[in-house]
């Protein structure tokens, strides 16, 4: 298995969640053992300028913080593309780490269906309508070499299209959406025979007064003998020993309740986090 994240360039400069997802990377616990990030680097941040998106010439220097190599490639050579990502994949089964690689590209058309690049860019633009796309410089040169014929070139994008196409065309006779469809593995028995999610019905989940008792005892208890506590911890032990007493339950002692019964049964609670670490809940 292996993580791979698609990123637009004024998402991965701008976004808090980059950098703190960045941060998680090395963690105990949290990591992934590396993920590659890939960078879509073509101004779609409203083809805003670079100087006046971001402090750094780059999208990716953000990636800086935790040491990840940052591959800057451009995106017209698709060969050096598959070269790069080679690397990256590489880099990431050898040393387990995150790794960068910024597709320096263009895009031909607007933000959006609306949105006219021309207004914010106009020299930027004509550059842009000048250059060859890169499905036909690199074809050109596939044909060139001798690689491909100019007949299979074309075979190609008329099967594509042709599929394009007959999509388009089914897409109109569809009148129900199978949520089923849009999932990659779905769960066994959660849809019905149609691609319908069942009815959501939850078995009783409820568990005996006595059994509870039992939970918020030795949850208020020291489980070692003899052992010197800290005082404070004393009065907190105390007051929630109360509290089962006068069959009373706050937050915590709900939450001690709530994974002592799933321990009860076997099952394996996982806690991690700071303030697990330290007690706080």
């Amino acid at each position: 298995v292996m993580s791979i994240l698609l990123h637009g360039d004024a998402a991965f400069a701008g976004q808090g969640v980059v950098y703190e997802t960045f941060h998680l990377s090395d963690l105990p616990s949290y990591t992934t053992n590396g993920t590659i990030h890939v960078v879509v680097n073509n101004q779609i941040g409203f083809t805003t300028d670079p100087r006046m998106a971001r402090s750094s010439p780059y999208p990716t220097d953000v990636a800086r913080v935790v040491n990840a190599p940052i591959f800057h490639v451009n995106a017209d050579d698709p060969e050096a593309v598959m070269y790069v990502c080679n690397v990256a994949a590489e880099w990431r089964n050898t040393f387990n780490k995150d790794v960068v690689v910024d597709l320096v590209c263009y895009r031909r058309r607007g933000h959006n269906e609306m949105d006219e690049p021309m207004f914010t860019q106009p020299l930027m633009y004509k550059q842009i309508h000048k250059q060859v796309p890169v499905l036909k410089k690199y074809a050109d040169k596939l044909i060139a070499d001798g690689t491909v014929t100019l007949q299979e070139f074309e075979e190609e994008i008329a099967k594509y299209d042709r599929i394009c196409e007959e999509a388009y065309t089914r897409s109109k006779d569809k009148k129900i959406l199978h949520i089923k469809h849009w999932l990659d593995s779905p769960w066994p028995d959660f849809f019905n025979a149609d691609g319908e999610p069942k009815s959501m019905s939850c078995p009783p989940t409820g568990i005996s007064e006595e059994l509870l008792t039992h939970i918020g005892n030795v949850a208020s208890s020291v489980p070692v003998q003899d052992f010197k506590i800290h005082s404070g911890l004393s009065r907190i032990l105390k007051a929630r020993s109360e509290m089962i007493k006068d069959r009373l339950v706050d937050w915590a002692l709900a939450e001690y309740m709530a994974f002592g019964s799933v321990l009860k049964e076997g099952i394996h609670v996982r806690l991690s986090g700071q303030d697990v670490e330290r007690g706080t809940f």
